[in-house]
């Protein structure tokens, strides 16, 4: 069981971010928010930005996913 963390312990990424972790392109990032797969971004003002904790949960799944 994952215990997600107050809002105030938590960080907001941005899409450079995401795209240094994973090694992929934010074409591909946003092709898997459009198919429903990665978490929506939270905007701010004309900024996207994600909860590192909801990213970090998405890809401890993929890799769960992955060991199966």
């Amino acid at each position: 069981m994952t215990i997600k963390p107050s809002l105030f312990e938590d960080q907001f990424v941005d899409m450079a971010f995401i795209t240094r972790l994973l090694g992929v392109s934010n074409k591909w990032i946003y092709r898997l928010i459009k198919d429903g797969v990665f978490p929506k971004p939270i905007k701010l003002g004309r900024s996207s930005r994600w909860l590192q904790s909801e990213v970090e949960s998405w890809l401890q799944e993929r890799i769960s996913q992955s060991r199966q």
